[in-house]
């Protein structure tokens, strides 16, 4: 999953960073609004994590504008107004969901999944896929029930294909979901994730359109071990 975080306390930013990536999310983090309209029309993230207090400007004008451009990026707002024409204001700009600081990380992240899987059009925390079953939450893969151990990054390219429903993405949009807008990237790591996930569960779990990009491949059938 990949996280927009736009947050301006660098130690609540710093603490969120870090406790999400261990739950194999992907995060960039901003510190202002600027930042923020200039990273989502950069890459096209899974969900955003918004807090309203922010340097130069208002979160919920921020949430506004995308909602009238109609950017349909799940939004979670993350703040410490707890008064209910807050929180009603929060949802009538467009919010998907609001929690409330202090927050716990676990229930945050379980948040976020149920968000992402919302805009997926899944309703289950579980995702079948013939005899591969993944739950992204917890980073658990079953192929014919036997436990498949994947990477964090591993986990994040079959979770970005499982969402796009069948739709080809390019190296560009996956390298973005697995490796956010900061990070220096060799030009080979994504085949280098294609080709492990393909020999940890089977060979046509990843398709490759050709000058396109990817996507989810069939389920798996009459498999001999996982290749």
């Amino acid at each position: 999953m990949h996280v927009l975080l736009i947050e301006d306390d660098d130690l609540v930013a710093s603490g969120l960073e870090a406790g999400l990536e261990l739950h194999n999310c992907t995060v960039d983090r901003v510190s202002t609004a600027r930042e923020a309209r200039a990273a989502l029309e950069q890459f096209g993230c899974d969900v955003v994590v918004l807090d309203l207090g922010l340097p130069d400007g208002d979160g919920m004008e921020l949430l506004s504008t995308w909602r009238q451009q109609r950017v349909a990026t799940p939004v979670l707002i993350l703040t410490a107004r707890d008064a209910l024409d807050d929180r009603v204001r929060g949802l009538e700009a467009g919010a998907d969901d609001y929690v409330l600081k202090p927050f716990e990380l676990d229930e945050l992240a379980a948040r976020l999944n149920a968000l992402v899987r919302r805009a997926a059009g899944r309703a289950m925390p579980e995702f079948r896929h013939g005899e591969l079953r993944i739950h992204p939450g917890s980073g658990q893969v079953l192929l014919q029930e036997k436990p498949v151990a994947l990477s964090r990054r591993e986990l994040a390219l079959l979770e970005k294909l499982i969402n796009a429903r069948g739709s080809v993405l390019s190296e560009e949009q996956l390298k973005d979901g697995l490796y956010g807008m900061d990070a220096n990237v060799e030009s080979n790591a994504l085949n280098v994730h294609i080709y492990h996930l393909r020999r940890k569960l089977y060979r046509d779990v990843v398709v490759t359109e050709r000058g396109l990009g990817y996507r989810l491949g069939p389920p798996p059938a009459n498999i001999g071990g996982h290749q």
